[in-house]
């Protein structure tokens, strides 16, 4: 049975393709999911994909991620990359490993998205790459649970 992850999208995200074109791309957020699907098929691995603007309701997600088995998460907690300790707080709790992704450079955005909350529980993070760092994070994380990356 092939490994289960996790995608997770955060707020705003259901907007992409027409917020900030200039920051974020003009893809949308089905293009991500199937771009991702289709390197999925080639690593193996099933997803599950969420997107939501609520702190809880990715935080319940999270929760219910380890409790149904999944192998990990890829996540690009948008916003609440520097807001959310309940999110932090999820992903400590159930533990699994995860990768944090984001389509824009944050280190080179203002000085408030130079923090994220979620970075030193990740087993990576991936930045600056459009949707290429949801590829990136993706292949990483799949190294990872197959043992191939420390």
């Amino acid at each position: 049975m092939a490994a289960t992850i996790l995608v997770l999208h955060g707020p705003n995200l259901n907007l992409l393709g027409s917020r900030e074109p200039e920051t974020y791309g003009r893809e949308t957020l089905a293009d991500v999911e199937a771009l991702l699907e289709g390197h999925a098929r080639e690593l193996g691995v099933t997803l599950c994909h969420y997107q939501s603007n609520s702190e809880g309701a990715l935080v319940d997600r999270v929760q219910r991620a380890g409790a149904e088995g999944m192998a990990g998460v890829l996540v690009n907690p948008a916003a609440y990359t520097h807001t959310s300790v309940a999110l932090r707080d999820a992903f400590a709790a159930v533990g699994l490993p995860f990768v944090e992704v984001h389509l824009s450079n944050v280190h080179a955005r203002e000085p408030f998205r130079h923090k994220s909350l979620l970075a030193d529980l990740a087993v990576g993070q991936v930045v600056g790459f459009g949707t290429l760092s949801y590829v990136l994070g993706l292949r990483g994380l799949v190294r990872r649970l197959n043992g191939l990356e420390r």
